[in-house]
This record gives C-alpha cells, structure tokens and sequence, in this order.
C-alpha cells in the first residue's frame, strides 16, 4: 500500500459506510430489489477489474447455450453509446463496449444487450426475445436486481480476503459482500496449486456453511488467431514480434509469449485506441507480427493489417470439481426455469 492511499484511509472509512449502508438498505428491502422469472445468473467481484469475468461468462455460455437460449446483459463500460442495445451485424466495440462485442462475434447463437440499467435491460430482453436464461455480466453490486444466482470471482493473486475499501484499496465494497455469493471463484490459479494453498485461500475466505468454492486457471489456446489464419505459439514464441495489451493486469499474457527480442506496449483497461496509437504501433512493428488480447483484437482490427495483427484467445479451466460446478448451475437452471 503506497503512502499516498494510506493518506487516504479516511474517505476509504467514508466510502465504505455508504456501500454498506445501501446493501442494509437492500438487505431490509427499503430500497427495492427486483426479481424476475426466469433464471438469472449474475457474475461479478468484489474488487476493481483483473479477476478473469469474460472467461467466466464464456464457460457459462458454453455450458448452458447448447440447451437454452441464452442472453448475455452487461453495461457496455466505456462504450460511445447509451441505453439499451441489443447487438447486430451493425454493432461494434465502440456501440457494445469490448467484452459484449467480443460475446457477439464469438458466440453468434446467443443474444448480447448492454444497458447500464441492468432492470431495464432484463425487461427489454424479455419483451424482445424471451430468452431462457439471462447472464449478468459484472453485476455483483447492481442491488436494483436481484440475480436468482451469484458467482464472485477473486483473483490468487489478489484476494478480497487481503484488501481494503477503494481508495486504500481496490474493493468497491466491504468483504462482508461475499456472503451474498452462491459461488465463490478463485481465478488466475497456478495451474498445480496445492491441497495446501486451497485449504489456506479456504480458511482466509471464510465462507459460508452453504456457500461453494472453485478454483480455475486461465488456459491460453496453443495457437494465435487472426481474420484470415493461425498460426502455433510454438512456432512464434521465439520470433521477433510486437506484443500489446490494454486490459487489468496483462503480466500473464505478456510473460506466456515474449521473449528478450519482443516489444510489449501497455494500455490503459479498455483503452480506446486513437489514430496516433495506431500510428505507433505500425511503426513500432516493422512489419513484424502484432499479438493481442482477444478484447483488444476486436478494437484494433480493421486498423492494423489484417497480416500482422493476432489475438491469444484463453479459457478458464477449472482445477478439480468441474462437474459439480456444472452440475450446480444446471440444477439451479433447471429448478428455476
């Protein structure tokens, strides 16, 4: 913790008696919560960015879409537009924001919507299109809305056991917000974590009797991908290359694939990259291969040649219990159609 947030404790006292006094007031229902019928599950931390929500809400879709008709709703963060959308072949990264444009192209049998009034959101989906069920992307804090299911995601690296309210911290809410979880899930995991480091992360979360912990792992695919073709990280791992990432803690993606001959380029979480960026980073290339994050692919493609520009998609794989994770969201489905 640098001096500057220690300085800062008293407003983290401060934002921290507002965040909890609202959830009381949700809690005693003075402010209203509304519910829908239908199963909703909203996915979520506790913490500021970087704790892996975009696999998790890929898994889930991978599950449940084979069987149900699936929509996903999330705010649309840093998006050029306002109220509800719901993604067409016209829609871009700039209408949806990175990670709902990114559920689009991917997965074109789903619905994807953005609002910033996720209750709003939910009834448009409804009147529209009635899905079956509806995925609440980084809603862990929207208390107008009532999520029938809750997954909290915290990072190894970065418990919301061992932080502090923003802005000594990086919580947006007290750690007393977990217990509203069905699901707690430890991302980012070294894929060989111990039964000892479990049952320690175990004792620091202090969970309680009825809720689940997981634990995952980010798995990188053994191949980049662009518009027109792929090629194997194996084959590129030791090549010259260029490599940039605009997301929340990009040190994993970089540390997967450069070598001591590469250029990395750090942005800002969900930066827009401008004319002079791009600028950059052809000439910072040379012509050489441009690797990326999946969420910025779908920003900068169309403004890098098509022959340089590549993206390393990821996945999260759970380290054990991967069935009784599935077999738990599918029971709630199926309980709660």
């Amino acid at each position: 913790m640098n001096i500057l947030r220690k300085i800062l404790f008293p407003f983290a006292v401060l934002y921290g008696f507002i965040t909890s006094f609202r959830n009381f007031l949700f809690d005693k229902g003075i402010l209203k919560s509304h519910s829908f019928d239908l199963p909703i599950i909203a996915v979520g931390n506790l913490s500021v960015g970087g704790t892996g929500k975009t696999p998790q809400i890929e898994y889930l879709i991978r599950l449940l879409s084979p069987t149900n008709k699936i929509a996903t709703l999330s705010r649309g963060y840093k998006r050029k537009s306002e109220g509800f959308i719901l993604a067409d072949a016209s829609s871009n990264a700039e209408i949806l924001g990175d990670e709902p444009f990114q559920f689009y192209q991917k997965f074109p049998n789903i619905l994807v919507a953005v609002d910033a009034n996720r209750k709003n959101g939910i009834e448009q989906l409804i009147q529209i299109s009635e899905p079956d069920i509806i995925l609440l992307d980084d809603a862990f804090q929207h208390r107008k809305v009532k999520a029938g299911f809750y997954i909290l995601l915290t990072a190894y690296n970065d418990l919301y056991a061992n932080d502090f309210i923003l802005p000594t911290g990086n919580l947006r809410e007290s750690r007393s917000g977990a217990e509203r979880a069905n699901i707690v899930v430890v991302t980012k995991c070294p894929p060989n974590l111990s039964d000892k480091e479990k049952n320690d992360i175990e004792r620091k979360l202090q969970l309680e009797s009825l809720q689940k912990l997981f634990f995952t792992s980010i798995a990188y695919d053994k191949f980049i991908f662009s518009e027109e073709s792929q090629i194997s990280v194996a084959e590129i791992k030791n090549s010259e290359k260029l490599l940039l990432a605009g997301i929340a803690k990009p040190e994993p993606f970089f540390d997967h694939l450069k070598n001591e001959k590469d250029i990395i380029l750090t942005y800002p979480d969900h930066h827009h990259f401008s004319e002079k960026d791009v600028a950059e980073i052809k000439e910072m290339s040379k012509g050489k291969i441009i690797i990326t994050t999946e969420k910025d692919f779908v920003r900068l493609k169309g403004n890098l040649p098509k022959e340089q520009l590549f993206y390393l998609p990821i996945k999260s794989e759970f380290l054990q219990n991967q069935e009784f994770f599935n077999k738990t969201i599918l029971n709630y489905v199926e309980n709660n159609r």
